[in-house]
């Protein structure tokens, strides 16, 4: 392997991510981005390392596999002493009863996929968050749920890494030699390659239209509202169980639920919201408002409480809900590391790894089959 050249489209945590795999590889690696490393959709994001809001199936256990690896990842990196990560845990709590028993029903489908899903009565929810509201019908505690901030993880993960970096640099097409991907030029020149991974989040559709063979990912907007610095109010990720249908909604039209968590600065983040509306960067002030409101909901408390800035990004969104990652069987020497929504910051690790593992014929830990290029929902709304 050593010698091998591999040109990664995108600087975001999930390039990032598979850049440092692949340079432990040998690998000659260069990483190339629109914009800065880190500054599109990874800026936007919360750092959230989630298992809770996954049922059993491949997502998950791509997140069981990167929340495992995580702790290691960092351990290894000798820039990671600027990287917050807090392995707070997570509380998913139901308000109704017809949500208690979703929730509850959904938990015992996560232990007998090896989640830790732990029931909480009203005492040990009280003693956890003593500022949540008391009109809560179910309460599962998610001890494996953690935060980092994306970031510096991302910039940590590709110093560690060693690549070129190319930044503000747009690819324009593909080199191709017999029907073989040979490298992409660029606004900044030609850059020949043996591997091309694209890793260009929300834009990985547009990306790969440019090289001639698209798959269907597209942006999801969401927006979040950041509070001035508090004295500690929330302990854990705190979220309602309908954040769940939320993420796995197809609607385009709006979506929310109600997500709190504090950072270590002390600003507490109120999410979250989803909508297609193609790259319109504009803030939604009715997602802004239905965001608050459920807040208020699950932390009364917070209704004086001033906010002292909102921003949104977008997610990769595919309709099936998987990411997309292996090779693409239209274009050797094309592999795709996207279409991960929402939760790209959490399975980037795991994403390097088990592209790493299919790059050099290596079993992966995990069944790689359900995230092939060549499904109906990647390649039947592409255009």
């Amino acid at each position: 392997m050593y010698g091998t050249r591999v040109v990664v489209i995108g600087a975001g945590i999930v390039g990032a991510a598979c850049a440092r795999e692949l340079c432990a590889e040998g690998f000659q690696v260069t990483v190339v981005d629109r914009g800065r490393p880190g500054g599109a959709t990874t800026a936007h994001g919360e750092g959230n390392v989630l298992v809770s809001d996954k049922g059993p199936g491949a997502e998950l256990e791509l997140a069981r596999l990167s929340r495992r690896l995580w702790p290691e990842v960092l351990a290894e990196l000798p820039a990671a002493e600027g990287v917050e990560w807090d392995a707070k845990g997570g509380i998913v709590v139901a308000t109704t009863e017809s949500g208690a028993r979703a929730l509850t029903e959904f938990a015992e489908g996560q232990r007998a996929a090896g989640i830790v899903a732990e029931p909480m009565d009203a005492a040990a929810l009280g003693d956890a968050e003593p500022h949540l509201t008391r009109d809560v019908t179910a309460a599962i505690h998610y001890p494996e749920d953690a935060q980092v901030q994306p970031v510096a993880a991302a910039t940590a993960l590709l110093a560690a890494a060693g690549v070129t970096l190319y930044t503000r640099c747009e690819v324009t097409g593909a080199l191709t030699d017999s029907g073989r991907l040979t490298g992409i030029r660029t606004t900044g020149g030609d850059l020949p390659a043996d591997l091309v991974v694209n890793a260009a989040g929300p834009w990985a559709g547009e990306l790969s239209a440019v090289l001639g063979v698209p798959i269907d990912v597209r942006p999801r907007r969401g927006e979040v509202l950041v509070t001035t610095p508090m004295p500690p109010t929330v302990f854990h990720k705190v979220y309602d169980a309908d954040y769940v249908g939320a993420v796995g909604s197809g609607s385009a039209e709006l979506q929310t639920s109600a997500v709190v968590e504090s950072t270590k600065a002390g600003t507490i983040l109120l999410g979250s919201s989803r909508r297609q509306a193609g790259f319109d960067d504009r803030l939604h002030l009715g997602a802004l408002s239905a965001i608050a409101a459920k807040a208020l909901r699950l932390f009364p408390g917070l209704a004086g409480v001033s906010v002292m800035r909102a921003y949104g990004g977008f997610r990769p969104y595919v309709p099936d809900h998987l990411p997309v990652l292996g090779a693409d069987p239209r274009l050797p020497g094309l592999w795709h590391a996207s279409g991960h929504e929402g939760a790209g910051i959490g399975l980037s690790v795991g994403t390097g790894r088990v592209l790493r593992d299919l790059i050099t014929g290596r079993r992966p830990e995990i069944d790689a089959g359900p995230f092939r290029v060549d499904r109906p929902a990647v390649l039947g709304g592409a255009r």
